[in-house]
């Protein structure tokens, strides 16, 4: 019996097909990242979207500590493998609670205190947990190990077509070439060492446990290699080490005979003497496995099938200066999300680079993280994400009924077990009509009955609890939303925030859909969401502009207002045009974002492309495309792809010298919203007035793109 990833990526075939019209392996090929010199920037990555492994210049992770002090770690990451500290406390969710006042007076704890011992622990656990390092090990003449300084002649290819990471580089004088590659369908990293200094029995591979991240660093944490005591590796015959930390037990499965290595947690791998090439398989996995091996050839087919069934775009023969930019820029982002944002438990913000906040899920960027899979001809990668939320359902609905609500209410900061973090966390409500949108996606993938069947759920439980969580005000026969309240823009008092623009018309519209999922299988409406649909607050306006919200409208008159994200454009962009949003103030709105938003205080990665997509669906790609390329904060892209979140905090004072402090060393969102955004610009929308909308027709463009799937 298929899955039902192969069901959609069947349909997917079926309804669109392979287009062959562009040379995607030459496409692809043309962006592969190299690397000729120690770029702490810049280290690389294979994975299968549940795993990932990055290397830095050696095709290992042989410098750890030199590229988290000054540039993106190297991390062993999956979504399977979490620690937890014990609770001698018994820390419960309400421990962290306060109180606030709803408007029909009622007193409702909310777990908001982050900084009480409660709120702490329960943020900090469960955790994500790095795996393990692999690294070179080679000491020189003097008997010292080598630093990056000694590696010489480097020449680093990732082979994006293939999934394979090439480096070859010298030591010493001799020759090292290196093979790495993520099996696509198991957590499994196979190597390939050629040297002589293989044979010679100098250069050997390095495996290290560390007892897992720095609890006390919330956004990328250094390894705890501390209390060597309090974790076990354990070697379990000669091709397996066990691992217990924390609560968590794994096992590391080799291809090669491994031996204690003398320091704690410390395995070495060597080669047979007199033989050149050392080839060698790692497996991480719950349960330890009899057979592993580096199967080199399954990625050599997985990563051209993923590539003929992804949309492209082509641009070669355009003048535009953007145009290698732009193309550059969706290539590297559609390698970059695949192989870490479709995993067992939906990704952090980091995907499987790095960790932050704690690993945990943050369920309102799922739209950004997950959406443009099916748009790019990859319905399957979104359904990874979505089923997680299907098996979660008791959880949700457990947590709607804590709170007095109908239907499933999602939490917003959450590990495997989907229990809320203390925080301003839980009063954001703008991830609730996410998994409506995204079953929608689905649905234009496949729209089957076995898809309303299998989402029809999902999509009832999380509407209920919408239309639940307004209420009506008798002054003005109106249903409001909040307070409390935290909206997109998260700058506003929680307590007293009401009526967001952006909130209220996702409300609207997503509410709307769910009616239509009704009928589609074959049920009434839902009398309380036509209700609700039709006596929802109006937008909040002022002076004909769109303001962030009605309870502090402040928007235009208050520049301490206009930082972060500038929420009331995605009312029309990410959503699409509805009789609720006005174009022409929209238009306004726009405007004065462009004009007037304090760009320098905070913007995020992903509010370049949300900003693109108002101005797509407003008719003005000219200014998409300038805002979506901009090189402005926190919009800088490195050579592979990863666009990194800046910090205002100092270094301290003994940081190296040339250390640099970033807030979040990857950040995901961007890379998704972007692929969403020029999803928008290339595909269109349902009744878009002309094709590839988001290019402007001045001439400069030629412009090849094929196998979309439209917006609705």
């Amino acid at each position: 019996m298929k899955t039902f990833a192969a069901i959609l990526i069947s349909l997917a075939l079926a309804i669109g097909g392979i287009a062959a019209g562009i040379d995607r392996a030459t496409l692809v090929a043309r962006h592969n990242p190299v690397v000729r010199a120690v770029d702490y920037d810049s280290p690389l990555t294979v994975g299968n979207g549940g795993f990932a492994f990055s290397v830095d210049v050696t095709g290992l992770q042989t410098f750890p500590t030199e590229y988290h002090r000054n540039g993106i770690p190297l991390e062993t990451l999956s979504r399977w493998a979490w620690v937890q500290d014990e609770n001698p406390a018994g820390y419960r969710l309400a421990d962290a609670n306060r109180a606030f006042t709803h408007p029909d007076g009622t007193v409702h704890g909310y777990p908001t205190n982050s900084s009480s011992p409660a709120g702490e622990w329960l943020r900090r656990n469960p955790r994500n947990h790095p795996l393990g390092q692999i690294a070179l090990e080679w000491r020189k003449p003097d008997g010292t190990p080598f630093t990056p300084a000694d590696v010489r002649e480097i020449e680093q290819t990732l082979d994006l077509w293939h999934g394979v990471i090439h480096s070859r580089f010298s030591l010493g004088g001799k020759v090292v070439e290196v093979t790495t590659a993520c099996l696509p369908d198991e957590d499994t990293v196979a190597l390939r060492i050629e040297s002589d200094l293989v044979a010679s029995g100098e250069l050997a591979v390095k495996l290290a446990f560390p007892r897992g991240h720095d609890p006390k660093v919330k956004n990328t944490p250094g390894f705890d290699w501390t209390q060597p005591e309090t974790h076990v590796s354990e070697l379990h015959g000669p091709r397996q080490i066990l691992r217990r930390v924390s609560g968590l037990a794994y096992a590391v499965s080799l291809s090669r005979a491994t031996e204690a290595a003398g320091a704690p947690h410390t395995f070495r791998v060597r080669g047979d003497r007199g033989v050149r090439t050392l080839e060698l398989a790692v497996n991480f996995g719950r349960q330890p496995r009899a057979q592993v091996a580096a199967d080199f050839a399954r990625v050599a087919t997985h990563w051209p099938e993923f590539w003929q069934r992804s949309a492209a775009a082509d641009f070669s023969g355009s003048t535009n200066p953007l145009a290698a930019k732009l193309e550059r820029r969706i290539v590297l982002s559609q390698y970059l999300m695949a192989v870490q944002m479709a995993g067992d438990v939906p990704p952090q913000e980091s995907g499987l680079t790095c960790s932050t906040w704690y690993g945990k899920h943050h369920t309102e960027m799922l739209w950004w993280h997950a959406a443009h899979f099916p748009l790019w001809g990859h319905p399957e990668l979104l359904a990874r994400n979505v089923d997680w939320y299907r098996e979660k359902l008791p959880v949700a609905r457990a947590l709607a009924q804590s709170r007095g609500l109908r239907g499933a209410r999602w939490a917003k900061m959450v590990g495997p077990d989907l229990r809320e973090s203390p925080g301003g966390n839980p009063l954001i409500v703008w991830n609730q009509p996410h998994l409506v949108y995204l079953c929608e996606l689905l649905y234009r993938s496949a729209p089957t009955p076995a898809t309303l069947e299998r989402y029809g759920e999902l999509v009832q439980e999380t509407a209920d609890c919408m239309a639940s969580m307004l209420w009506l005000d008798p002054k003005r026969d109106r249903y409001v939303l909040g307070p409390p309240l935290w909206i997109v823009q998260e700058i506003y008092d929680q307590a007293t925030s009401q009526n967001p623009t952006f909130e209220l018309a996702y409300w609207r519209w997503t509410l709307g859909l769910a009616q239509q999922w009704r009928e589609r299988r074959g049920l009434p409406r839902e009398k309380s969401w036509d209700d609700a649909i039709a006596r929802l607050s109006p937008l909040p306006v002022k002076d004909g502009k769109y303001v962030a919200l009605e309870s502090t409208p402040d928007t235009w008159e208050n520049v301490a207002s206009r930082h972060d994200h500038p929420s009331m454009l995605m009312a029309l962009g990410m959503m699409p045009e509805t009789p609720a949003v006005d174009r022409a103030t929209m238009g306004r709105t726009l405007d004065a974002v462009l004009q007037h938003w304090d760009w320098a205080t905070k913007i995020w990665g992903w509010d370049y492309p949300m900003i693109a997509m108002t101005a797509v669906r407003l008719g003005r790609p000219e200014v998409a495309l300038e805002v979506l390329l901009r090189d402005g904060p926190n919009n800088i892209y490195l050579p592979n792809g990863h666009a990194p979140v800046r910090s205002d905090e100092a270094l301290p004072a003994n940081a190296p010298p040339g250390a640099r402090r970033r807030e979040i060393a990857v950040y995901l969102p961007a890379n998704g919203a972007f692929l969403a955004a020029v999803s928008l610009m290339l595909g269109g929308w349902d009744g878009a007035p002309v094709e590839h909308p988001g290019i402007p027709r001045d001439g400069t463009w030629v412009v090849q793109a094929e196998g979309w799937k439209p917006l609705p």
